[in-house]
């Protein structure tokens, strides 16, 4: 979304905006989503910067006249599905990925004063 919102602020197309959309999501497809101890500060919020320049580049391709391969709407049924065929624990759960390593659950602990589920 922050990439069509940066094709539209720089006075693009709404199709440019959707290429742009498309470009962005299609990127990020599948990444797993483990909040350690549950917060969002780790990985989330670098995620978030790694997002925001793939959403930057992914609008100028799109005012720069690239076409996506596989239109937007397409990349948004494409993510979900993904979404659905992803482990629980790799889904927002804080029970796999980076939040299930060692370094993660010492985190847990430090925060919550014991491991939680």
């Amino acid at each position: 979304m922050a990439a069509a919102g940066a094709v539209a602020v720089s006075g693009g197309s709404p199709q440019q905006s959707a290429q742009a959309f498309a470009f962005a999501l299609s990127n990020l497809l599948g990444l797993v989503c483990d909040p350690v101890a549950g917060l969002v500060e780790i990985p989330c919020v670098s995620r978030n910067v790694v997002g925001a320049a793939n959403a930057l580049s992914a609008a100028d391709m799109a005012l720069a006249g690239l076409v996506s391969k596989i239109p937007a709407d397409e990349v948004i049924l494409a993510m979900k599905d993904i979404g659905q065929r992803m482990p629980r624990e790799l889904r927002e759960t804080g029970l796999g990925g980076l939040a299930a390593t060692t370094t993660g659950n010492n985190i847990k602990v430090k925060i919550f004063g014991k491991d939680i589920q």
